[in-house]
């Protein structure tokens, strides 16, 4: 795991455990998205040098018509300089123009490589990953903390190169002009770093709290948005106006401090920049009545003192951005170098899901004949277990139904069937070798689910069914969508299978999404098919035509079914009862009835509960 990750997400970085100073490593890690532009960086090189030639020159030219113009009178001819600053302004102009050109195509490149190698690694992350960081979290890791920092890597760095060569060349041309007034204006050199060493501990400390702040504010707005039909059901309007008032307040300060922070800082360089500037100009003038120097050398050496301090403002003003964006750069690099906890061993060869894959199952190549839980054991967190001793075997052509109170471990006994997660102790065989010792990608591309809050990608109704196969003609993707009763409703749509669904499929109600989810698992023709409450969301006769369905797809498949509604499950080739993290009972739904244990019971409720609601429901239509 990176050691830039905040596992608090709501606290932000913790300003004591990272030192409040520039991280030259991290910089070094950054700056390797702009030196994949090696062409660029050197135009932007060439830029700052010619600029400088250029900056530089002006003052000479100004020292050379002073000095003329002294000499000579009304009888000094000036073309040549005008010729000459016409020249160098020309130059200036097409170096600027260059310069900004280069900056912002190295900004557009290194955006788009951060947000690419950010969202590479998303992919990548196991769920452990997602459990306890909010979509806001990471929304504002790859959209505000990206964008300043593709900032600060391209036009920082422009001012950074421009700055430095500007400072170096007039400090050269100071000290060939004039040695004892150069050393005048570089005396308060020493006391800008040591201003600039104040500040830099406070600047990135504020900053840090401003980047962790505005995570939580991205992640409270984003949930007050999917949130937003519950908190009007309960009346949360106010209450949550008052909480996400609490964090922009909060927000407030932190961008106060902070903006405090910088504005006392560069009027600070500005300050020593124009003491400097009067020291020079009193020596200088004393020097120039004594005749030691001439008044061209003294206006030239004026002009380059003021252009000296250009540099180490926009330097000053760089310094307190970079300590800004240093703060987003630790985030993003927690992002991107957040290493996955569920990973292939060296000795397996990863292969990726595909069209090859899904041929080789159908074609009966790889295929998992048997899946065995032996001793195993599973905790989220050390010393408190989710499952304990779980021993299971199932077959190819089994459908298990998996049952038990709410915090039983269901849900968490699949996931880690599908490797979602691995087991703390014992091992999960696939066909008698542990699945560590096979590809993560093999398991997975043989894998079809279905969850109680089925997900709809943005795009058309055919597109999400075709989802987990793109190679799928679409005949194919109707017939899964017949089997999976879903058919029906997507012919009555207007644009049919056409229809665009809408962000999260907005436009489809809950059952709907529940059938295009299913039929998007059938046609992936998975060796494994996991449905977690699948059919929750649907009504009692269309869940019956899903199971007509599904009778026909589960043939030589494993299946494993969590469901709450357990009249769905009779016919479960077995069902295992989880209770407190242990199976308790297993066996044929008759069996389980016979023995008149925990099954039993849920069985009889619910099936009391079902006959009392139809009574309820019967009384009302008579009346």
């Amino acid at each position: 795991m990176s050691h830039y990750d905040d596992e608090n997400y709501q606290d932000g970085f913790d300003d004591e455990a990272l030192a409040a100073e520039v991280r030259t490593d991290l910089w070094r890690k950054l700056f390797a998205y702009a030196r994949r532009y090696p062409r660029e960086l050197a135009g932007l090189g060439g830029c700052a040098f010619v600029t400088a030639g250029v900056e530089v020159t002006y003052p000479l030219i100004t020292r050379s018509v002073v000095d003329h113009v002294a000499a000579n009178g009304l009888d000094a001819e000036l073309w040549p300089w005008m010729a000459a600053y016409a020249v160098c302004t020309a130059i200036l102009a097409a170096g600027i123009g260059t310069f900004i050109w280069l900056g912002g195509k190295i900004r557009t490149h290194v955006s788009h490589d951060i947000r690419q190698a950010g969202f590479e690694n998303l992919q990548r992350l196991s769920f452990s990953f997602y459990d306890y960081r909010p979509v806001g979290w990471l929304m504002a890791r790859m959209t505000s903390d990206c964008e300043r920092l593709s900032n600060i890597l391209a036009w920082g760095f422009l001012d950074l190169v421009w700055g430095s060569t500007m400072m170096l060349g007039i400090a050269a041309a100071m000290l060939v002009m004039n040695a004892k007034l150069a050393l005048v204006v570089l005396a308060v050199i020493p006391l800008l770093a040591w201003v600039s060493g104040r500040f830099q501990r406070r600047i990135l400390t504020s900053a840090r709290r401003v980047r962790a702040t505005n995570s939580r504010i991205t992640a409270a707005y984003n949930e007050a948005i999917m949130g937003v039909l519950t908190s009007k059901a309960f009346v949360r309007e106010h209450a949550n106006q008052d909480e996400f008032g609490e964090l922009t307040d909060r927000m407030y300060g932190s961008s106060v401090m902070n903006l405090t922070q910088t504005a006392i800082f560069v009027p600070i360089v500005l300050t020593l920049a124009s003491l400097a500037t009067g020291l020079a100009l009193a020596v200088g003038g004393f020097d120039l009545l004594g005749g030691a120097i001439s008044a061209g050398t003294l206006v030239a050496f004026m002009a380059y003192t003021r252009h000296f301090f250009d540099p180490i403002e926009e330097l000053g003003h760089w310094f307190a951005e970079m300590q800004m964006a240093q703060a987003s750069a630790e985030r993003i690099l927690s992002l991107i170098e957040a290493e996955p906890d569920i990973v292939d061993s060296a000795e397996v060869q990863p292969r990726r899901a595909g069209a090859a894959d899904r041929s080789n199952r159908t074609a009966g190549a790889d295929r998992i004949e048997r899946i065995e839980l032996d001793g195993v054991h599973f905790a989220y967190q050390p010393g408190r277990p989710v499952l304990e001793d779980i021993d299971l075997t199932v077959h190819r052509g089994e459908t298990i139904a998996i049952v038990g109170p709410t915090g039983g471990g269901k849900s968490t006994l699949v996931n880690l069937i599908c490797r979602f997660y691995e087991p703390t102790a014992g091992r999960v065989l696939i066909d008698g070798v542990d699945y560590r010792q096979r590809s993560l990608y093999w398991l997975q591309s043989n894998l079809g689910m279905v969850l109680q809050s089925a997900h709809v990608f943005s795009g058309s109704i055919l597109e999400n069914i075709r989802y987990g196969r793109l190679e799928a003609s679409d005949d194919e993707v109707r017939e899964a969508a017949r089997m999976a009763g879903a058919h029906d409703f997507i012919e009555q749509m207007e644009d049919g299978y056409a229809t665009a669904v809408g962000e999260g499929g907005g436009r489809l109600s809950a059952g709907q999404k529940q059938l295009v989810s299913f039929a998007r698992a059938i046609l992936a023709d998975p060796q494994i098919l996991v449905m977690d409450e699948a059919t929750s969301s649907v009504d009692t006769e269309t869940e019956q035509r899903i199971q007509q369905g599904l009778n026909r797809v589960l043939e030589g498949r494993i299946a494993f079914v969590i469901a709450h509604r357990l009249s769905t499950i009779r016919n479960a080739d077995r069902i295992v009862v989880v209770e407190g993290g242990r199976i308790t009972e297993s066996g044929s739904h008759a069996a389980l009835m016979a023995r008149r244990g925990h099954y039993y019971e849920l069985y009889r409720q619910q099936s009391l509960q079902q006959a009392s609601s139809a009574l309820v429901t019967g009384g009302a239509r008579t009346a």
